[in-house]
């Protein structure tokens, strides 16, 4: 198989570059130690050979050229207020002297635990102009999860949005923790050590100015301002450390491949909504409006229960990003409005969109009239109603899309462009622009950085490896993932599969630890089937191929429900969407629950339908998924299923699902041929 030659090649079949030595401080690419400082990859021309540069360097940059354009935005009830740079840059200052009054110590962690706030971005810069680390904590945490990371990165001081939040660090002893600051609502208690924000920022506001100055002084580039922590799916997360340049230069290259404009030209407006503790949001809500003098507009907490679409209209970004999931709820909604439309609606839309479609595909340079006209009667409507007529920039990343979802965005005339990076190098490593733009590909690595290919097989697939001055310094006290990550030339081993087209667009084909390995040893990637049977069976919200060890792959399905605006959990009743498909099909469910458990043959049936039409074009029979179940819920993020990003948790999956899938696995069935065709369910 194919496949398995590559992940031999991965995992050691063919040998990988020498291993990792600790080097002397200063001297080599990777380091373990909070006070460690690595060489920068710095070449002799083009964007390698920028000058590197603190985050307070960049910041006070941008404050001598900005300084009186708004920065952030927050609303206060009805009402948005702002703030410019030159106060956002004066409030920073005013968080790290507070910082240092309560005992933070270089190179110790500011742990940051809540939604996206103008206090998070202060707190996360305060930190690093401090000394100290910032380091988010996603607010789905557990407990365990939120002490774990404290301990790890030896948080001197813990900012905590409210009560809810606060519980979760009282829990437990941290040696290292010197104080709490509790950002919104009235404290319900009064603890020692535990602090108001107006508290905190008055400490800030009374100390004088000289210590903090020399810290920022003695701050390199090479140094760590920043970690990262990954979502730990597969064991303990992993502090990502990150270097000022990391910051600074990645916000700078990225920049300049996306086309920002600076503010005295155009400013750029964002929307501020994905979890912060994710480098992606950082980097595009904070870093890259920094640079450019952007306005980054902070969304309400409840975003991603369905709030979001509000705030877009109001923003109207000039980027945004979106994850597949938001732009899923956005095609499921508009596919539920146009349903209900007039017939005559309904013909000129499937006619503007299938022209839309058309046109974009074709890459033709001169829009025919047809283009325009649907342009005039159907796009500009569209983009107005979703909030993205001034965005000339949308993206989707941290988790692979259907390209059902990426089709039907084209076809009105909004191409989703594919960003794909991870936390160790500093967000994006390729992008998709423009005018270099393929649909499922995720454009073309970012100026300045080199991707390759590692033992590729007979098809150009392999494990994709990085190279540039956006890639990490390695993982805190960590020395066997830090070198399982990087080789000793220094690329960065992503872990994911990926081959390149003749244009040199990168193209994503699996991830190594996602394969599912069947008894007979076939190798299989699962989202290419997933995303099958979500296209030919729209009903389906979530599905997940199992099969790892087993002598045939089954699947685990979900039906698309409503989702409670309060808490974020699915609900038993069915979109508008899925009850119109129910219809269509001859069935009159409303709830997923009159579904599960193969309670209405005639949906199952045509799940079943769709389903065989996947296995028609399977590569092998091992490919062919022989059963399946529908589960009685959703997966989502307050149940566990699904990260912060809604990316799939399928180690969580397995266990939470494991008396299902056990159940799908006591009858053995013998693999479908030719000659012993598996009977229909």
């Amino acid at each position: 198989n194919r496949i398995l030659m590559t992940i031999n090649g991965c995992l050691g079949a063919t040998a990988r570059p020498n291993s990792l030595s600790l080097p002397i401080k200063g001297t080599d690419l990777w380091t373990l130690h909070r006070d460690g400082e690595v060489k920068l990859r710095m070449g002799e021309s083009g964007p390698e050979a920028e000058p590197p540069l603190t985050v307070n360097q960049m910041f006070t940059s941008t404050v001598q050229r900005f300084g009186n354009y708004n920065a952030l935005s927050w609303k206060e009830g009805e009402q948005w207020k702002t703030m410019t740079y030159n106060d956002y840059y004066k409030t920073c200052r005013t968080a790290a002297k507070g910082f240092l009054k309560l005992g933070l110590e270089r190179y110790h962690g500011v742990g940051i635990l809540g939604f996206n706030s103008v206090e998070w971005f202060i707190a996360d810069i305060g930190a690093i102009l401090a000394g100290g680390f910032a380091v988010g904590i996603y607010t789905t945490n557990s407990p365990e999860a939120c002490q774990y990371v404290a301990e790890n990165c030896q948080a001197n001081i813990l900012v905590v949005e409210n009560h809810k939040q606060l519980q979760k660090i009282l829990q437990d002893k941290l040696p290292h923790l010197k104080a709490i600051i509790q950002y919104k609502d009235e404290l319900k208690e009064k603890k020692p050590n535990l602090y108001t924000w107006a508290e905190f920022m008055k400490l800030g506001r009374d100390e004088p100015d000289a210590q903090l100055d020399d810290i920022i002084s003695s701050q390199k580039p090479n140094q760590c301002c920043t970690l990262i922590y990954t979502s730990g799916t597969t064991g303990q997360p992993k502090g990502v450390m990150l270097s000022h340049d990391n910051l600074t230069w990645t916000a700078f290259v990225t920049g300049q491949d996306v086309s920002l404009t600076d503010a005295d030209k155009l400013q750029e407006v964002i929307v501020s909504y994905l979890p912060l503790s994710h480098i992606a949001a950082q980097m595009i809500d904070v870093w890259l409006p920094m640079k450019a003098g952007g306005v980054t507009y902070f969304a309400q907490p409840d975003a991603l229960k369905g709030s979001l679409a509000n705030t877009l209209r109001e923003i109207r970004p000039t980027a945004f990003m979106g994850v597949p999931r938001v732009w899923e709820k956005m095609q499921e909604k508009m596919k539920s409005i146009g349903a209900k439309s007039s017939t005559v609606r309904r013909k000129v839309a499937s006619w503007a969109k299938d022209v839309g479609l058309q046109t974009n595909l074709n890459k033709m340079e001169l829009k025919p009239l047809n283009y325009r006209l649907a342009k005039c009667l159907v796009f500009r409507k569209v983009r107005k109603a979703l909030g993205l007529d001034r965005c000339t920039r949308c993206y989707t990343g941290a988790a692979p899309i259907t390209k059902d979802t990426l089709e039907f965005f084209l076809s009105l005339d909004i191409p989703l462009f594919e960003l794909y990076g991870m936390s160790e190098s500093s967000g994006p490593q390729t992008i998709s622009l423009p005018d270099a733009f393929r649909l499922t590909s995720c454009g073309k690595v970012i100026p300045g950085c080199k991707t390759k290919i590692f033992n590729p097989d007979v098809d150009g697939n392999g494990e994709i490896c990085f190279w540039g001055r956006h890639v990490f310094m390695g993982y805190l006290n960590m020395p066997d993932k830090t070198e399982e990550a990087l080789d000793s030339d220094g690329w960065l081993h992503s872990g994911d599969l990926g081959k390149h087209d003749q244009d040199n667009f990168l193209f994503i084909t699996g991830r190594i630890k996602e394969l599912i390995i069947t008894a007979g040893g076939e190798n299989i990637p699962p989202v290419p089937i997933e995303d099958a049977v979500k296209e030919a069976v729209p009903l389906i919200s979530n599905a997940m191929l199992i099969g790892d060890k087993r002598k045939f792959l089954s699947m685990l399905l979900t039906i698309k429900c409503q989702v409670n605006n309060e808490t974020g959990a699915p609900e038993d009743e069915q979109t508008p969407e899925a009850v119109e498909l129910c219809r269509k099909l001859g069935s009159n469910s409303t709830r997923v629950s009159e579904i599960a458990g193969g309670r209405d043959r005639v949906v199952y049936a045509a799940i079943q339908e769709g389903i065989n039409r996947v296995n028609e074009k399977a590569t092998s029979n091992a490919q062919r998924i022989q059963k399946w179940t529908v589960l009685e819920k959703d997966f989502s993020i307050p149940g566990g299923e699904l990260g912060p990003t809604m990316k799939l948790k399928r180690p969580v999956v397995m266990k939470m699902y494991k008396d299902q899938i056990e159940n799908i696995y006591k009858e053995v069935l013998t693999p479908t041929t030719p000659d012993n065709p598996l009977p229909s369910k």
